[in-house]
């Protein structure tokens, strides 16, 4: 049966994230808050866990997972080729509401889906997720709905849609907003906007002025 655990509460807080970090350990699902909608998150590094984050959601896996950190000094082990335009997105954005695809480096034996050697990485700005993702490491995350409902804003929802399949649920009340992030791909010699979300094309020009948009 699902525990949850109220992180308004400090007591509940501190039990609730040793709880989740023990449950991700085991391989089962937890949600969280981010700051954007909750999430649904998994081990990274267990394609088991991967696939059942992928089977509660309904989601195939022509659509992987993401992976968020607690640190931007993650990436080092993460990921490969990250050019300088890449790493200035970095230093301007994160923690916040922008998602890096990045090439991950070859030696990883992760498997989030059919990401053909990608990952799509972030660090959100969220004190509850930070503290999760430093006690456990990166974890494969997506957002806490069934594929083709709403992305959930409180811990309300995404239960109501996922029920047992999440051992722990981490509330920290209502998300500030619904809007996703951006995404950006910096795969290439110029980044491009894959999405457009929580950060304007324009915010991202005045750091990479190159920028280009995805068709």
């Amino acid at each position: 049966m699902a525990r949850r655990y109220e992180c308004t509460d400090a007591t509940d807080r501190k039990t609730g994230l040793r709880e989740a970090a023990s449950a991700v350990r085991r391989g089962e699902l937890v949600v969280l808050p981010t700051d954007t909608v909750y999430g649904i998150g998994a081990d990274a590094f267990s394609p088991d866990a991967v696939g059942d984050l992928l089977e509660a959601k309904g989601r195939g896996r022509n659509m992987p997972s993401p992976v968020l950190v607690g640190s931007p000094n993650t990436l080092h082990g993460l990921v490969t080729d990250f050019s300088e335009s890449a790493w200035e997105l970095v230093d301007a954005f994160w923690p916040g509401a922008l998602t890096l695809v990045a090439r991950h480096q070859p030696s990883l034996t992760w498997d989030l889906g059919d990401a053909r050697g990608t990952v799509a990485v972030r660090m959100p700005l969220h004190p509850v997720a930070i503290e999760l993702l430093k006690e456990f490491g990166p974890m494969a995350v997506s957002s806490a709905n069934l594929t083709g409902h709403p992305a959930p804003q409180d811990c309300d929802a995404a239960q109501e849609m996922l029920g047992d399949s999440v051992a722990v649920y981490l509330d920290g009340g209502p998300t500030a907003d619904s809007v996703p992030s951006s995404i950006v791909d910096v795969t290439g010699t110029t980044p491009v906007l894959l999405r457009a979300g929580a950060v304007s094309a324009e915010e991202l020009r005045k750091v990479v002025p190159g920028l280009e948009v995805a068709s």
